[in-house]
């Protein structure tokens, strides 16, 4: 009979981080700046104000629509 190796189960690989560190203090900046601007006055305006700064759809829907997976700030 021939050993089969199995791929290791999802349950015992390290977690995976969601995160990436920071690398650019102007992009944090701006993306705080939209954060602001969505608790003062709206989201739609947090968007188009991230959208001019050519921050990712990815970013802005995760800083703006999922709070609980922003990065801590550093402020």
């Amino acid at each position: 009979m021939m050993n089969v190796m199995l791929a290791p189960s999802l349950e015992s690989a390290p977690p995976v981080s969601v995160f990436q560190p920071r690398h650019d203090a102007a992009s944090s900046e701006i993306v705080e700046r939209g954060i602001m601007v969505q608790s003062s006055f709206n989201t739609v305006c947090a968007i188009e104000y991230l959208k001019s700064h050519n921050v990712k759809p990815q970013v802005i829907e995760r800083v703006l629509l999922h709070p609980d997976q922003r990065r801590t700030s550093s402020h």
